[in-house]
């Protein structure tokens, strides 16, 4: 295993995941596991039991004063105001174009506190534009001080249980609870992005080697890398931010425009309502192709002989058993049903434009 640039961030669990022998990867500027044992097999894993995923490399902010005085309720595409303590939700941090600089998740601590979990490569940033956004309240960036595990699968409320108690048990989907764990607070969260049962758990840096360790130590747990975590996500239609979505694209745009609450006042909202006036000119389309072979990032995407977009995001499904993918058309491609061809160089795919989510037998709400 060669070494990486020194410049890459790296996780509490670095060594970990090199006395495993995983491949290590640059992702969003830091040193990640792509795969433990093969990405397939952990895909498979994840599906069928439960796979385990280092994601410290994720922000958090943690915000505590009046959500409305504040100005935080208009950062976003939803209203925070709104979310019951216990809860959280998903949406778009907007730059004024309606372009999106992020998405996140937001979780309702208290009725004065939140915590925003943004994207590794966008932390940063996103730190930056809200705290130049808030007119009050306290904001502090918390993600080198707090790690996260997220564990994924069909057996995963099992392994929790046993660890955190039958309170976990009984969770329901996008709630969490705040408990004690190795001694430390935690925050164990029923989220996700696997399209199956699972759990976010976030707690101190100093602990997390431990509880990985622990969590590794039952038979029904593998360690995944971001490679199966991508191939997840994909087979359920989860966009990727810097490769579905990035700054340039609206969530109108994406398809996503149900995480949008026009009824609100958010960074945005005038260009959304603007373009939502005049149609949007591309969208992005799901598509299969009519191989095993795999669509890839930047795959042009073409219709009667002339390119009408490029694919964000392709791989092929062991699910479906054959490639799959999603990208950007001009919109009157965008129909169900709508035969297209995915090229590079000498690769030439038949696709056909499909609905999301791809595969749809995951455990996720049981």
């Amino acid at each position: 295993m060669s070494d990486l640039d020194d410049s890459l961030s790296v996780t509490p669990l670095n060594s970990q995941h090199r006395a495993l022998g995983a491949l290590m990867a640059p992702f969003g500027g830091w040193e990640m596991p792509i795969q433990y044992e093969g990405i397939i097999a952990e895909h498979r894993w994840c599906r069928e039991q439960a796979a385990l995923f280092d994601i410290c490399h994720m922000g958090e902010f943690l915000f505590k004063g009046d959500i409305r005085a504040s100005g935080l309720e208009e950062l976003f595409t939803f209203s925070v105001a709104a979310i019951p303590v216990g809860r959280s939700k998903y949406g778009f941090l907007l730059n004024e174009q309606g372009g999106i600089i992020d998405d996140l998740i937001v979780f309702r601590f208290a009725e004065q506190e939140a915590m925003i979990v943004v994207n590794a490569a966008t932390a940063p940033h996103d730190f930056q534009v809200i705290r130049s956004r808030l007119t009050g309240g306290n904001l502090v960036n918390i993600s080198a001080a707090t790690a996260k595990l997220d564990l994924q699968g069909p057996q995963s409320r099992g392994v929790l249980s046993a660890i955190c108690g039958e309170q976990l048990a009984q969770l329901p989907y996008f709630r969490f609870i705040s408990l004690d764990l190795l001694g430390v607070p935690a925050v164990v969260s029923r989220t996700g992005y696997t399209g199956e049962l699972g759990y976010e758990i976030f707690l101190p840096a100093a602990k997390v080697a431990e509880l990985w360790q622990l969590l590794l130590a039952d038979p029904r747990v593998k360690p995944a890398g971001l490679g199966a975590r991508d191939l997840l996500r994909l087979e359920v239609g989860y966009s990727l931010y810097g490769s579905d979505l990035d700054d340039q694209t609206t969530p109108l745009e994406a398809g996503l425009e149900g995480f949008v609450n026009f009824d609100k006042d958010f960074v945005g909202k005038a260009a959304l309502l603007q373009q939502q006036a005049a149609g949007v000119a591309r969208r992005k389309i799901a598509f299969t192709v009519s191989s095993r072979r795999a669509p890839r990032h930047g795959y042009q995407i073409q219709a009667d002989g002339r390119t009408i977009g490029e694919v964000t995001s392709g791989v092929f499904s062991p699910m479906l058993g054959c490639g799959i993918g999603m990208g950007y058309v001009q919109a009157d491609h965008a129909a169900l049903g709508t035969a297209l061809t995915v090229c590079q160089d000498r690769v030439t795919l038949e696709a056909t434009v499909c609905s999301l989510p791809f595969y749809s037998g995951g455990s996720l709400r049981s």
